[in-house]
């Protein structure tokens, strides 16, 4: 199934886009959402510094994607 996927700050120029569809299998979770990202873009070597949001809410590890689900992929934030 193909999962909408966004990307916030650093994480747009590291992959040259904001906005993919990205495929995975039924039942994958987060964390397996992270290393499908991780082994496609080796950019994104530090994915697990970054939040992960599952239709605009925080998502841990263990939440299971489904079919119509939007990620966001936020990286750290730094400043004062």
């Amino acid at each position: 199934m193909k999962i909408k996927t966004l990307f916030f700050g650093i994480t747009t120029d590291l992959i040259g886009t904001s906005t993919l569809e990205i495929n995975v299998d039924e039942k994958t979770t987060v964390a397996g959402f992270k290393t499908i990202l991780k082994d496609e873009f080796h950019q994104l070597e530090n994915i697990n510094s970054y939040a992960i949001a599952v239709n605009e809410e925080y998502a841990n590890d263990d939440v299971i994607l489904k079919l119509g689900d939007i990620v966001a992929v936020i990286p750290p934030v730094s400043g004062g």
